[in-house]
């Protein structure tokens, strides 16, 4: 009969083994989120994938706070993270280190995540912009590279939780 696993059998790292095992070559930059929930997934997603970082950019809500905890169930204290006012000041310093800048939005010049290739010899930024108005006008000219996500329904996004999961878990499988 099949059962499901307990909690103690998925031999899951404790937070101090974490901190110390090495990530994946890949910071989310979070740019003007409203949603504490949306926030909370976006750690639990990094965590599970071993992201090196999330940088929380303007009005992005920061841990600690109860409605981020829920979503995240304890990832804010694994998942390395910074607040960083102007997002252009983070996308600055990360292209001093060599990071390509991507953009996960609908631009006149993105391309679907598919039909990109991703380099395990090189460093990544993943940006998901605000619920609403998505990525910041003023980011975009910093940007190296446009994805998006191909959709097939009526809607003209996804939620950017759901968005950040996909396009986190397809640099996690290329990159690890």
């Amino acid at each position: 009969m099949i059962q499901k696993l307990k909690l103690e059998e998925l031999n899951r790292i404790d937070v101090e083994t974490f901190k110390k095992t090495e990530k994946i070559p890949l910071v989310i930059i979070l740019d003007n989120l409203r949603s504490m929930h949306n926030v909370g997934a976006a750690f639990r997603t990094a965590d599970a994938f071993l992201v090196e970082k999330i940088i929380l950019c303007g009005i992005t809500p920061q841990p600690p706070h109860r409605e981020i905890h829920k979503a995240a169930l304890g990832a804010t204290e694994s998942v390395d993270w910074v607040h960083e006012k102007d997002i252009n000041t983070a996308i600055a310093d990360l292209k001093s280190k060599d990071y390509e800048i991507i953009g996960i939005e609908q631009t006149t010049d993105s391309r679907l995540l598919t039909d990109f290739t991703i380099d395990r010899s090189k460093k990544y930024v993943l940006i998901l912009g605000n619920e609403v108005e998505g990525i910041s006008d003023e980011a975009l000219p910093n940007i190296d590279v446009f994805l998006e996500v191909p959709q097939l329904g009526t809607k003209h996004s996804l939620n950017v939780s759901v968005c950040g999961g996909i396009v986190m878990w397809e640099f996690a499988k290329a990159l690890k």
